[in-house]
């Protein structure tokens, strides 16, 4: 899971090579152009590895569909898939078969892949006359024997022949590849559409199986890492965009470390990856973490870990966990390269604050302020430059004095208003980490699990054992930190002895695991 999860477009035409211990004139283009997926170079490269398996199977497949598959085109392509599961002539015309089926959903615009799809997930379903004639002998059976065999009959019969098609693409070059990204155009094309929210969780189903983390492999990412890994960094980073390839090369300096998980089968595809910074004390500053022009330290000197950034990379994962495995193997790795180093932390966003914040607003105004508090900031407001009767004309003074302030693009430039929305700020931030919970039906059930924390980035480092240790105001002034958090960060902290009584504590109890500084901060409540 990344801190902040989102996909980044992909680039519209190759980056330059990056050469050896130096660093390219320009950049890749990131930003712009198509989205990641089923179109990216990755794949482009997965169609000409298909052809050549597939051409074995072409006088059996015919003409290729039209690129909205049509009525008839899918019919045929129906046969096709059929006789894929039927392995028709051995598993080596089954593997060509399945090749050239995916080339040709490759080949297919957004409606003929729906189209496919939506043939998939209705006619390739359970056979329920199948699963209720196995469920009768299942129930009829007398024996041990007989119920084992009636177990087994109805376990296949519970199978749907789609899975046993999708399994098929594991044998092929990048075919692993092409079902993450196939459910990631899955998950965009299910909402609100139940067949294909069935055809989704079975693909779901599939890929946690073979992304077991006793499958995946960590590494260790460097400078002299191939260009090709290097750009799928820039382009996958969802936390702190990277902006080229200098910044790309200053957070993999002596005192930068980066590791990322990967699958045998997706060998040059980083899933998930985890930036650290190896620094003295606990970092409170992004901008600062980042600063190009800050002296690189020696990283044997180091006490501390700074883990500021944890990026999934592959959308079409989404919902399958191993980013608290990756954390734990770095932890391990590190201590043994620097025993120096004491504390494992983070310095973290709180995506979810300001969007909770704006809705107490709405709802409670000016109320989430104490009296002092809201006199220091109208106080603030009205003896800003250019404050008067121009704000007073407008609909500025009927707004809480709290939203108006937030209101101003440059709240956090002026030294006398973010004084004054610092306690305040601070306070309803440690009360929102602390207190806030998902609504979630299912924690409503007797022996449900508590509900999950709201914060997205506070759930997954709380369900990972660590604990929330110091809120950092201002720690984040770009415009996307000021836009989700007031500016804010918070350090979580992992101590090895503390992980698993932490983890247990919030997913058996709910309970939060917050230092005494935060707990402080957050007693005003909201």
């Amino acid at each position: 899971m990344s801190e902040t999860p989102e996909t980044k477009p992909a680039e519209t035409k190759p980056a330059e090579t990056k050469p050896a211990g130096s660093i390219p004139a320009q950049p890749p283009v990131v930003g712009a152009g198509t989205p990641p997926g089923l179109l990216d170079r990755t794949l482009d490269t997965l169609r000409a590895g298909w052809r050549e398996i597939a051409a074995s199977a072409r006088g059996v497949v015919g003409a290729a569909p039209r690129a909205n598959l049509p009525k008839e085109d899918a019919e045929r392509l129906k046969e096709q898939i059929e006789a894929c599961l039927e392995g028709r002539g051995g598993e080596v015309s089954a593997r060509a078969r399945a090749a050239q089926l995916g080339r040709t959903y490759l080949a297919l615009d957004g409606q003929g892949r729906r189209n496919f799809l939506m043939m998939l997930a209705r006619d390739f379903d359970v056979d329920r006359t199948a699963v209720d004639q196995a469920m009768a002998t299942f129930q009829a059976a007398g024996d041990p024997v007989s119920r084992g065999h009636a177990e087994r009959a109805l376990r296949r019969a519970l199978e749907p022949p789609r899975l046993r098609l999708l399994t098929q693409f594991n044998g092929l070059p990048e075919g692993v590849k092409f079902l993450v990204d196939l459910r990631a155009e899955l998950m965009e094309m299910a909402r609100g559409e139940p067949l294909l929210q069935a055809l989704e969780d079975d693909l779901k189903s599939l890929l946690r199986n073979w992304f077991d983390v006793g499958f995946l492999e960590m590494r260790r990412i460097t400078w002299d890492s191939p260009a090709s890994l290097l750009e799928k960094l820039i382009k996958y980073e969802a936390v702190h965009e990277i902006s080229g390839w200098r910044d790309l090369k200053d957070r993999l300096d002596s005192d930068r470390r980066c590791f990322a998980f990967f699958h045998p089968r997706m060998p040059n595809e980083p899933l998930i990856f985890v930036e650290v910074a190896l620094v003295q004390g606990m970092s409170d500053n992004v901008q600062a973490l980042l600063d190009p022009s800050a002296p690189v330290c020696d990283p044997k000197s180091a006490d501390s870990a700074i883990f500021y950034s944890i990026s999934n990379a592959q959308v079409g994962l989404a919902g399958i966990s191993f980013g608290n495995f990756l954390i734990k193997r770095v932890v391990d790795g590190l201590t043994g390269e620097f025993p120096n180093i004491k504390c494992f932390a983070t310095l973290s966003p709180i995506p979810g604050f300001r969007r909770w914040l704006d809705r107490e607003l709405a709802e409670r105004g000016d109320s989430l302020l104490s009296p002092p508090e809201a006199e220091r900031l109208a106080e603030a407001m009205t003896s800003r430059p250019g404050a008067g009767e121009s704000d007073l004309e407008n609909d500025v003074d009927e707004r809480p004095v709290l939203a108006g302030a937030l209101a101003l693009p440059d709240w956090h430039a002026d030294e006398e208003l973010q004084k004054s929305l610092r306690g305040p700020l601070m306070r309803l931030c440690a009360h929102y980490l602390t207190t806030a919970r998902a609504s979630d039906r299912r924690s409503e059930r007797p022996g449900a699990a508590p509900a999950r924390a709201l914060d997205p980035v506070a759930h997954f480092h709380l369900s990972n054992g660590a604990r929330m240790e110091r809120l950092n105001w201002l720690g984040d002034r770009s415009p996307k930190g000021v836009r989700q958090s007031c500016g804010m960060m918070i350090n979580y902290r992992y101590k090895l002895g503390e992980i698993d009584a932490n983890h247990e504590a919030y997913r058996g109890e709910g309970r939060v695991n917050a230092s005494s500084a935060i707990r402080s901060l957050g007693k005003g409540g909201a």
